[in-house]
């Protein structure tokens, strides 16, 4: 003999009472999927953060990634400039002129510019790409806290301590951490 077993579908509502033993919980589930966030996130930057509602995020976003493309784009132009100047300055033909005019000394001066304008713009552009894959984990991470529900029976204090102790030893002072939970 064996037994039938019938599957029942579970339908996960959107916030969750349970009463055990006369102790009533509640658990909220998020309507948002995070693995979505940050593919949304990954294919248009700041589509994550639209996705999670979280709106004032933008600003940072597309503030982030313009300032990154400036800096890039302007070290990739004087990095141009020298490296024309230096090759103006070490070929042989007398009819190319350098575009600085000598104001930058030897040739070995306009080389080490061009080098370091060459890192400068390489290192922004690793940067750049590490500020576009936070903006992707940061959406990913808000849309798994968004399900927290933080309320007002959770607080937390900082407060200066001082302790004292016995004759035999010094006061000590100290920071007294106190977390208050209500209920």
């Amino acid at each position: 003999m064996f037994n039938e077993v019938q599957a029942q579908r579970v339908v996960q509502p959107d916030s969750l009472a349970m009463n055990t033993d006369g102790i009533e919980t509640f658990q909220s589930v998020s309507t948002l999927d995070p693995n979505k966030a940050a593919l949304y996130a990954a294919v248009f930057p700041g589509l994550g953060q639209i996705y999670n509602r979280q709106y004032y995020k933008l600003p940072l976003v597309y503030g982030g990634l313009m300032i990154f493309g400036h800096y890039i784009n302007n070290r990739h132009v004087l990095y141009n400039a020298f490296r024309n100047a230096w090759i103006a300055e070490t070929d042989a033909d007398p009819n190319t002129i350098n575009p600085f005019g000598g104001r930058f000394g030897s040739a070995s001066t306009l080389e080490r510019n061009a080098e370091q304008l060459r890192r400068d713009r390489d290192n922004l552009m690793i940067f750049g790409i590490l500020f576009y894959l936070v903006t992707v984990v940061e959406a990913h991470i808000a849309a798994h806290l968004i399900e927290f529900d933080v309320n007002e029976d959770l607080s937390f204090d900082v407060q200066p301590a001082m302790y004292s102790g016995d004759i035999y030893t010094a006061r000590n002072i100290g920071v007294s951490l106190v977390f208050n939970l209500n209920k």
